[in-house]
């Protein structure tokens, strides 16, 4: 059956020393990864709280607007409403791109050589 765990490995992996984490957490290449993760999260993370905050402000002081019907019985409100969720899902589904394409690849060579892979 493909979902069960493989059996434990008969040799312990190694565990990296406490001086070993923070050489590699003062390396240059942490320091990328670190700066690769800022760069990427951080301002996303501003953007889309002031979206969200843009949203809650309109809806509190400016009911007019919100209420202005588009087409039918769909207004502003349920319009932007509904774009707070699709911005949620591309978001989540950009930084999983980020993710796999720059920052795993960075993560996983640290650790394999902190592990002793390499």
């Amino acid at each position: 059956m493909a979902t069960e765990t493989p059996p434990p490995s008969p040799t312990p992996a190694r565990l990296p020393s406490a001086e070993q984490f923070t050489e590699v957490q003062e390396s240059a290449e942490f320091g990328e990864l670190r700066r690769s993760y800022r760069s990427f999260a951080f301002p996303l993370t501003v953007a889309f709280i002031a979206w969200y905050l843009l949203y809650v402000l309109l809806s509190n002081y400016a009911g007019d607007f919100m209420g202005t019907q588009l087409f039918g019985n769909i207004n502003v409100a349920l319009v932007l409403g509904l774009a707070q969720f699709l911005t949620t899902f591309l978001i989540a589904w950009w930084y999983a791109r980020h993710a796999a394409a720059e920052l795993d690849p960075k993560a996983e060579a640290i650790k394999s050589r902190m592990e002793g892979g390499a």
